[in-house]
């Protein structure tokens, strides 16, 4: 199944997207932050999953190629986004499919229009956690003048320091392969990458704890939703998960052992059956919140 690049205008922002497929229900994939992108994070999963759907991987403004504008990137900021993406490419209901960054997105997304989700799955996803690992060195790393710069330059101009940022987010280092180094130093040295994570990191991470955090609004979710998680995730602990199961009513938990932070590159084949089981089962009755139930909201 061939995978296509599409542009279209979105808020402004010339938005590059990904499609594969053509019948069935719309999935949206959502690549993460850092040095992401659809084609980095979905490439693998697209094909798969379009033989039953249509599937769509917009790369968020900021990042793969899509326009870097000058906007106060945050989770509302994308959430917005994809709601409005969802509106351009007249999508009135799809299912979700987040990694980190992008499942943060795609529960704000829930949460703010739950209407316009028919499905969730949440992928190590952020927004599970009060606090980053090693929080407040993140917080003062991100703040410090240059030194976030000095590192992505670093990573943009060696081979191996690319290679050792991906052998954080994977258990195996055999999953490092050399195409993959290749994808993420031709992603990097793109015009101005990185730009719109740092200053999304410099929002988001708080002194106190992390302005996304969802989990005490997850009771109010009533899709069906998904959770898949690498049991030896370093950034977003599988205690992230088992907790957000819990919140989520009559959400499935699929821990994979041996697996790091990016399921869909270091197991696809896994990774994309679990998926495309969950989007073809028979669709459960919808469980509606409890009257007068709701959280506050979670960003400032």
């Amino acid at each position: 199944m061939s995978i296509t690049s599409n542009f279209i205008q979105v808020l402004g922002v010339r938005t590059h997207y990904l499609t594969a497929g053509a019948e069935g229900s719309p999935v949206l994939l959502l690549h993460g932050g850092g040095t992401d992108s659809a084609w980095l994070s979905w490439s693998l999963a697209a094909p798969a999953l379009a033989q039953t759907h249509r599937v769509i991987a917009p790369d968020w403004p900021g990042y793969g190629d899509s326009e870097r504008p000058d906007v106060g990137y945050s989770t509302d900021y994308y959430v917005g986004f994809l709601l409005e993406f969802m509106a351009r490419l007249d999508l009135p209901r799809a299912s979700l499919v987040g990694i980190s960054m992008g499942g943060a997105i795609a529960l704000g997304a829930i949460l703010r229009q739950p209407e316009r989700v028919e499905r969730l799955v949440l992928v190590d996803s952020y927004g599970l956690q009060p606090t980053a690992p090693a929080h407040k060195l993140s917080w003062l790393f991100v703040r410090l003048p240059g030194v976030n710069a000095l590192t992505w330059a670093l990573v943009r101009n060696s081979r191996a320091m690319a290679r050792a940022s991906l052998t954080g987010i994977f258990h195996d280092p055999r999953r490092v392969t050399d195409d993959l180094v290749d994808q993420v130093l031709a992603e990097m040295r793109k015009p101005r990458t990185g730009a719109a994570f740092m200053a999304f990191q410099r929002h988001d991470i708080q002194w106190q704890g992390l302005r996304t955090f969802y989990l005490d609004r997850l009771h109010e979710i009533a899709a069906p939703a998904l959770i898949i998680h690498g049991e030896r995730d370093s950034l977003v602990p599988l205690a992230c998960a088992r907790q957000a199961q819990q919140r989520i009513r009559g959400a499935r938990l699929e821990a994979l052992p041996g697996c790091g932070h990016w399921p869909q590159r270091e197991k696809p084949e896994e990774f994309n059956r679990l998926v495309a089981s969950f989007l073809a089962a028979e669709e459960p009755p919808v469980l509606r919140p409890p009257a007068g139930g709701g959280g506050q909201p979670d960003h400032a």
